[in-house]
């Protein structure tokens, strides 16, 4: 048996503070997925100008996961899609999430499950359809533990 005692997290919404450190978990997150064309430093001031941009909460919010140290370890985003209005009693909003990341000495550990909740909670007075995501083969378990399943519904077209 283990003594090793649990890492508390703190989930709490980002803000602009936060570019630089999501800027560089971004690059971290996408790298684990193959080889990037572009370089650390580039990218970084590239996702940081854009975040800059758009992190103001109104369609795009992002949550971080923090550590008792202070490191932010974990990042989820959201952006809330507007549907044309609808004359009869149907949602007008989907939720769409993106970029759940933490980092990968700290997986299986509830905190990306934890940053998906936040998300998912995010827009409680907005009616929305649904919630959609593209996950990771890896991440695939951790979606179906939280309500995702396969669409039933949606078709989609590629264009690679």
């Amino acid at each position: 048996m283990t003594n090793a005692r649990k890492l508390q997290i703190h989930i709490r919404p980002a803000t602009v503070d936060d570019v630089p450190v999501l800027a560089e978990l971004r690059y971290r997150f996408r790298s684990e997925m193959g080889a990037p064309n572009e370089g650390r430093e580039a990218f970084v001031g590239r996702v940081s100008a854009w975040l800059g941009e758009r992190l103001d909460g109104r369609l795009w919010r992002a949550w971080v996961a923090v550590a008792e140290d202070g490191r932010v370890v974990g990042h989820a985003f959201a952006q809330l899609i507007e549907k044309i209005p609808n004359p009869v009693p149907e949602a007008e909003y989907i939720l769409y999430i993106t970029n759940v990341y933490v980092l990968p000495e700290l997986r299986n550990q509830g905190i990306g499950g934890q940053l998906l909740e936040a998300a998912l909670a995010a827009w409680p007075e907005k009616e929305k359809e649904s919630a959609i995501l593209w996950p990771s083969e890896e991440s695939v378990s951790l979606y179906q533990r939280h309500g995702f399943a396969r669409p039933r519904r949606l078709l989609e077209r590629t264009e690679d």
